[in-house]
């Protein structure tokens, strides 16, 4: 026994990157037989196929998971369960499932496999694409604003953007200068914030100036990476019932900073992935497949404007400076949408190089205060993530098995 898959409960954007169900499923025969069965022609993915479509016919909440070992996968030599090149067949029956599905629901993509094995889908956005505002807050830091907007303007492929710089009581001589140079830029406008810092205020005092169907949190301390950032996340943040979009974010030294944030990590919400390398594979492809998270941070972060007006935005009374992302994410999936996080938006992150951490006792007291805002607010889901399994580590950010174990079969027998 080895290589556990311990899967979140029902991903539909993780479906389409992989086979999340494979063999053992129970289907009811009614949808079975509405789907015509197993198809001739797609063997080697006959039950991604036939999975696939029932998808398609019933709700998200009617899909169930177990999150308990029932089944072991035989791996033998000239197995997919080893190699999906072993049979070059079961790769051309997986790109035939994947483009009927989008087919049948009408929807543009672009599908590609990658070298890791899996499937990547690319969100294709309607002409004339929308108009996007990237909000960047900001107080002094002359040198980390300038680098994250000569990386937008130099690497950014999405054109239809404008670029939204929200001063927070800079006083530094040399960033009110550089203030000066950047509105002569027709895609830069300038905005003051003269309060003290709430980074829920600031960014919905933003919002109020924004022209864009869709808006992108940013922090003054990124830097892009990934030439269609912009189209891979606007892709996927007009898509309907997508809320909130994340990206992949790395700290300078090529570690992960941000690869989805899992509820529940070290009691509160942590980054899975934090401080691995880049370019690692995770498991079953989970450090490089678009999946469904349920936060993600808004150091980076898209979502359409109307999306964000209809949850009320960011909180500012009780959430004004920690984990009102993660709150934002919630009230989205309340509202009836599901996040998604994408590795192919790339972007370095100098995290906190703007604002101190928090080390005196007053922002110790305010966090902690703000933690416990969020755990009350929405205490089932941070007590299990559905986009994680209760079988892993809430203390390690890598899918690490939980130990001791914070679940138990019931069928197991306790006297």
């Amino acid at each position: 026994r080895y290589d556990p898959y311990f899967k979140p409960d029902w991903n539909p954007d993780l479906f389409c990157g992989h086979n999340l169900v494979t063999h053992f499923v129970v289907l009811r025969t009614d949808l079975i037989k509405e789907a015509g069965g197993f198809r001739e022609g797609y063997e080697g993915a006959q039950d991604w196929d036939l999975v696939m479509q029932i998808s398609e016919t019933v709700q998200p909440e009617r899909i169930r998971h177990i999150p308990y070992i029932l089944y072991h996968w035989r791996a033998v030599s000239g197995s997919t369960a080893l190699s999906i090149e072993n049979k070059a067949y079961a790769k051309s029956a997986q790109l035939s499932t994947l483009r009927s599905h989008f087919n049948r629901i009408n929807q543009q993509v672009e599908i590609t496999h990658s070298a890791d094995g899996f499937w990547k889908v690319k969100y294709l956005i309607a002409e004339p694409k929308p108009l996007v505002s990237i909000i960047i807050p900001t107080r002094n830091q002359q040198q980390l604003l300038q680098k994250c907007l000569i990386s937008i303007r130099n690497k950014t492929e999405y054109l239809n953007y404008e670029i939204l710089i929200i001063d927070n009581l800079s006083d530094d001589p040399e960033i009110l200068r550089y203030f000066g140079e950047i509105v002569k830029d027709e895609k830069i406008s300038l905005q003051k914030f003269p309060h003290a810092f709430n980074y829920s205020a600031i960014n919905n005092h933003a919002v109020n100036f924004a022209k864009g169907e869709v808006l992108i949190f940013l922090n003054n301390d990124i830097v892009v990476i990934s030439p269609d950032w912009l189209d891979e996340m606007v892709g996927h943040s007009v898509r309907p019932n997508i809320g909130a979009v994340g990206a992949m974010l790395y700290y300078p030294n090529d570690t992960i900073q941000h690869a989805g944030v899992v509820l529940g990590m070290k009691g509160i919400a942590g980054h899975i992935y934090y401080g691995s390398p880049r370019g690692m594979i995770g498991q079953r492809g989970r450090a490089r497949l678009t999946q469904n998270f349920s936060a993600v941070t808004a150091a980076c972060m898209a979502v359409e404007k109307a999306k964000f007006i209809e949850v009320d935005g960011f909180n500012e009374k009780f959430l004004p400076i920690a984990y009102n992302d993660i709150d934002l994410c919630l009230r989205l999936i309340k509202a009836g949408y599901r996040n998604i996080w994408t590795p192919h938006a790339e972007l370095y992150h100098h995290e906190s190089a703007t604002r101190a951490y928090e080390d005196t006792p007053e922002k110790i007291t305010r966090v902690k205060s703000e933690a416990a805002y969020l755990v009350s607010q929405w205490a089932e889901i941070t007590a299990n993530d559905p986009a994680y399994n209760p079988n892993l580590s809430l203390t390690l950010p890598d899918f690490s098995l939980a130990f001791p174990p914070r679940v138990e079969p019931p069928w197991i027998n306790k006297n």
